[in-house]
């Protein structure tokens, strides 16, 4: 028997939003699509039957995966089905798992599995918006216990106007891309890209996104009641509290003496880890089934210690001020071959970047569902263990890697030079060495400094910090430039990046049910005195960018050319551009709109590759001088190739300044000879004369001189031979461009 669908529509951003269930995938928990336009994802939501008792956390785990039949391709790779997911799909993956994660309940442990899929891409409206939503009203109506719903948009700023849900045009105009996720009452998720956006504005951008979800909550509470599942009655793995309070009196002492003692990062580890082994082995004793639950136990007191501190005493585990920045030491130009490099450090956090450039045809191409084919600006982020001390096994890069590397690539795009003001490709890698806190935001510093050492044209330096916050009820404390500590028992990482002008980047991952309006004003605020603290320590460093590029980058000519003549430049195969490329030493890239990049290090093989070129499609013009090669003689008169592939006819007449009887006398196959052109006829044949040359004739001089008489009966050589260039075959050519 067929299903019964329904249907729930609602209105956002004035085009209507249809969620359907019912029709597919009925034995997961929950299931359904979410439409927009003709943008579909298909999202469920699974629980395992049983709980992971061996697990001292919540197992949640969300995979969002294009399937590229949904923008109506086929994927481009060599067995073209889709395999491992696209950095898109991995931030869309996390982007999802950011809002939905702080409503769990933290004691359960059966596995929740969130799974979501493109089903169709339309042009005009992103995919990860519907992939939040879908996310959350799949769970809004399974069997699964979560306190959702969250409801998620995306916010633009084009004339001063806010529009909820931009199409990707309009997301190209704005000067805002924020994507919001939150429940009724407070703001889950924030992932922002703005052009140097005041803080002000800011607020006011998050404030209008947050009212713009509530018809998503509200139709979604309202699914929940007519067609949502009970919700499962599950196992809670919560802490004996009698245990907590044995592990507090036994610690508590220990961990304040241990928070106040000056101390590195490794330092404060030991001494935690020696605490621990004491309330674990008194709690515990020889029983090794208590010995899990004796580590919770010191866990749920560190935290409270810690917490408590910050709260009470405004006492944070290194000693700082709430506002205040660890010490911040930079430098620049440290790696020699390198094209550009910054190292910034700040405390323990130590990140090198380096700079790479590339011609504009190694911009990175894109097979996704987006619009965007190609990035010319690129960021890699690299976490490897040595960073925190630890050793692991080293593999591709995490989703957290791959998010940390979008995150300060967006804060760095809105002060980039356009194509035509730098036409380079730029690759930066950000190598963390030392990690304690905000590494993704040493990284946005450390680019600044290598773009700038590079001698990129940056529009203004940007910085970043990350805020904590630590909050009971209604008692808050906001942090500036947060460490791991206090990002791991804290309940905010804000990492906000930008200019001194305004914001560039932003984004937001709490552990609690919500920010208000009123918080998040005060964090922004806070961060915003820092980054201008540390916008100068980087312009005390470096106060502008090189004027010069490094000795070993490519410096990249660019010229234009008319279109019909880069198939001359290419040759058949690629021949003529793969040989300019060898014989020059250079790297050659060529635009559908007749632009050329042309790449070298070395001056003269950069003008050597520019002249061929232009030799290449230079149009032949009367009157213009050539000193061109002999490829052929016959009894009338030489033929010259005064340019690639293009020939011109000297008539014997013109060959000198006195009268020649035999061609041969004058020139031979191969010789160098310079002349000028008096003549091109409507079939693109070439008349030459190296007699005007010699004799320093005008144009107009040359083509008078130039000018065939008829031939008479005696058949004089000079007057009897035709005008106009022939092959070297004897037939006419016809032709002044062979490719």
């Amino acid at each position: 028997m067929k299903p019964e669908v329904k249907r729930y529509t609602t209105v956002v951003g004035g085009r209507e939003l249809v969620f359907e269930t019912g029709k597919l995938a009925g034995q997961a928990g929950g299931s359904l699509t979410v439409q927009y336009g003709e943008s579909i994802v298909f999202g469920a939501a699974t629980m395992g039957s049983e709980p992971r008792e061996s697990q001292d956390f919540f197992p949640l785990t969300v995979e969002y995966e294009e399937r590229m039949y949904a923008g109506g391709r086929i994927p481009g790779s060599f067995f073209r089905r889709e395999g491992r997911p696209s950095t898109e799909a991995i931030l869309i993956a996390r982007l999802v798992d950011r809002p939905l994660r702080p409503l769990f309940n933290k004691d359960i442990r059966n596995e929740v599995q969130v799974i979501l899929f493109s089903l169709s891409a339309d042009p005009e409206n992103p995919l990860d918006i519907l992939a939040i939503n879908a996310a959350s009203a799949a769970l809004m109506i399974s069997d699964i216990p979560w306190e959702g719903p969250v409801g998620a948009v995306r916010i633009g700023r084009i004339d001063g106007q806010f529009i909820v849900n931009p199409t990707y045009q309009q997301i190209e105009e704005s000067e805002l891309d924020l994507r919001l996720a939150g429940t009724r009452e407070a703001i889950l998720m924030v992932e922002c890209g703005a052009n140097e956006l005041p803080e002000s504005v800011m607020v006011e951008a998050l404030m209008f996104g947050h009212q713009a979800i509530q018809p998503l909550i509200e139709l979604q509470e309202k699914m929940a009641r007519e067609v949502g599942k009970a919700k499962r009655e599950v196992p809670l793995f919560t802490l004996d509290e009698s245990l907590v309070e044995q592990a507090m009196e036994l610690a508590a002492g220990e961990l304040e003496a241990a928070l106040d003692a000056p101390h590195t990062k490794a330092e404060l580890n030991q001494a935690m880890d020696a605490i621990r082994e004491k309330v674990v082995s008194a709690l515990a004793g020889e029983d090794e089934s208590k010995i899990a639950d004796a580590k919770k136990a010191f866990d749920a007191v560190e935290k409270k210690v810690v917490r408590r501190r910050i709260l009470n005493d405004g006492k944070r585990p290194d000693g700082r001020k709430l506002t205040e920045i660890r010490p911040i030491w930079c430098e620049v130009g440290l790696i020699p071959r390198a094209h550009g490099s910054g190292l910034f450090t700040r405390g323990e956090t130590q990140v090198l970047t380096l700079a790479t450039l590339g011609t504009p045809k190694e911009a990175q191409e894109l097979d996704n569902l987006t619009p965007v084919d190609t990035k010319r600006y690129i960021h890699h982020y690299n976490f490897p263990p040595f960073s925190t001390g630890e050793v692991k096994r080293m593999g591709g890069q995490s989703r957290r890697e791959i998010g940390h590397g979008a995150l300060a690539e967006r804060a760095l795009v809105p002060v980039l030079p356009s194509q035509e003001e730098f036409p380079y490709t730029m690759r930066l890698v950000s190598e963390v060495l030392s990690s304690n806190g905000s590494s993704s935001m040493g990284s946005v510093c450390g680019s600044t400094l290598a773009l700038m050492d590079t001698g990129v044209p940056i529009k203004a330096p940007v910085a970043g910090v990350a805020m904590g916050l630590v909050k009971e009820g209604e008692a808050y404390r906001i942090l500036t430039d947060i460490q791991g500590i206090e990002d791991h028992l804290g309940d905010m990482d804000f990492k906000v990046a930008g200019t001194r002008n305004g914001i560039t980047a932003l984004q937001m991952d709490i552990k609690i049910t919500g920010l208000t309006a009123q918080l998040m004003s005060e964090a922004l605020s806070q961060a915003l005195e820092a980054r201008l603290f540390i916008l100068g320590k980087i312009l005390e460093t470096i106060p502008a960018p090189n004027k010069e590029l490094k000795p070993h980058a490519p410096r990249i000519t660019t010229i234009r050319i008319p279109v019909d003549k880069i198939g001359a430049i290419i040759g058949p195969g690629g021949k003529t551009i793969r040989a300019i490329q060898e014989e020059t030493g250079t790297k050659i890239d060529i635009d559908d709109d007749g632009t050329v990049f042309i790449a070298a290090t070395d001056g003269e093989m950069e003008a050597l590759a520019r002249e061929k070129i232009e030799s290449l499609t230079e149009t032949p013009q009367i009157g213009r001088i050539y000193t061109g090669k002999v490829v052929r003689i016959a009894d009338f008169g030489a033929f010259v190739e005064i340019l690639p592939n293009q020939d011109g006819m000297v008539h014997i007449s013109q060959l000198d300044t006195e009268r020649v009887e035999n061609v041969e006398d004058v020139v031979k196959v191969g010789d160098e000879i310079t002349v000028m052109i008096t003549d091109i006829d409507p079939q693109g044949k070439i008349r030459l004369s190296r007699q005007a040359v010699l004799e320093g004739w005008t144009a107009e001089q040359a083509r008078e001189m130039d000018r065939p008489k008829r031939p008479d009966r005696n058949g004089d050589r000079g007057d009897r031979n035709p005008r106009g260039g022939f092959n070297r075959s004897g037939g006419d050519r016809g032709r002044n461009n062979r490719r």
